[in-house]
């Protein structure tokens, strides 16, 4: 796999699955989040990864982000089961990638806070410790390693614990690629408040790490993000600008998606080599970056 920087100086991904899956007419409200439309109808996942390639994004990632093993089989569905939606979420990818015309397959690998689906993948407070964490993530990364996907997204990373598991595991997989993003709290620490750069430097040493960045936090927060990794191509894709509200159960605030693209030039300007949106982001976010950039 290449990323494409000599060619066009920047790969754009794409943005929120969840947000555009409840935009067709998904009802998310469930533990397994964006992985429920997996299980229910996975064309509609398809749709959405066509969507956003036919917006401009070079890249779709996989809608594994939710769907780990132990949320699955918790659902009911059998290891065997469980295994199969892990490889549907590339194949369906790849389908809508194929029919795009091109681009490329990254498969997400949520945090362990996603399984809880407690709000943790947001603080970091874990009760597994570094070794448990890797062996809670090793069977899933295994599959996707294995699914024919171009790389892993390792996303929303909230800790450092987890951050050291899954450079344990690419030393396990050398012929895999992936990239590291992390959720952040402010402009310098992720959410358990470890610094980004002491996070970053996990994997300098890793040649298949094609980019360590930020996701899931807000835009405000991103340029002083991208200064904390100075000697490693760099990955955003920040939240829309709105606010979840957790008291209320619902977003705050505005997003225009001619901003973020603004925005999205002014990350690249910065050092990003690969942007996209996260939560609340739309197709329209995703045109935006590729009108500006």
């Amino acid at each position: 796999m290449t990323t494409g920087y000599g060619a066009k100086n920047v790969l754009i991904l794409d943005g929120g699955l969840a947000t555009h899956l409840e935009t067709l007419g998904a009802d998310l409200r469930d533990e397994l989040w964006s992985a429920k439309v997996l299980v229910e109808d996975p064309d509609m996942i398809r749709r959405v990864h066509l969507d956003y390639f036919a917006a401009g994004a070079d890249v779709a990632t996989t809608s594994s982000y939710q769907a780990s093993l132990p949320a699955l089989t918790r659902r009911g569905l059998t290891l065997a089961e469980a295994e199969r939606l892990l490889l549907l979420s590339v194949e369906l990818a790849a389908q809508a990638r194929d029919e795009a015309g091109g681009g490329l397959v990254a498969a997400s690998v949520g945090p362990y806070g996603a399984y809880l689906a407690d709000g943790s993948e947001y603080t970091g407070d874990y009760d597994l410790d570094e070794d448990a964490l890797a062996d809670w993530h090793r069977p899933r990364w295994q599959i996707l390693a294995g699914a024919g996907a171009d790389l892993l997204a390792c996303e929303t990373i909230p800790s450092y614990p987890e951050a050291r598991a899954l450079a344990r595991l690419l030393a396990e997989t050398p012929e895999v690629k992936a990239w590291i993003s992390f959720s952040c709290r402010d402009g310098r620490h992720i959410n358990d408040g470890t610094p980004l750069a002491d996070c970053a430097a996990l994997f300098a040493g890793y040649p298949q790490v094609v980019a360590v960045g930020i996701n899931c936090t807000p835009p405000r927060h991103i340029p002083s993000l991208i200064a904390e990794i100075p000697d490693l191509p760099v990955v955003v894709y920040p939240n829309s600008g709105e606010t979840w509200d957790s008291a209320r159960q619902r977003w705050t605030g505005a997003s225009d998606p001619v901003d973020f693209g603004l925005s999205a030039k002014r990350w690249q300007a910065a050092g990003a080599g690969l942007i996209g949106g996260c939560c609340r982001t739309t197709p329209a976010h995703i045109s935006q970056i590729r009108a500006h950039l």
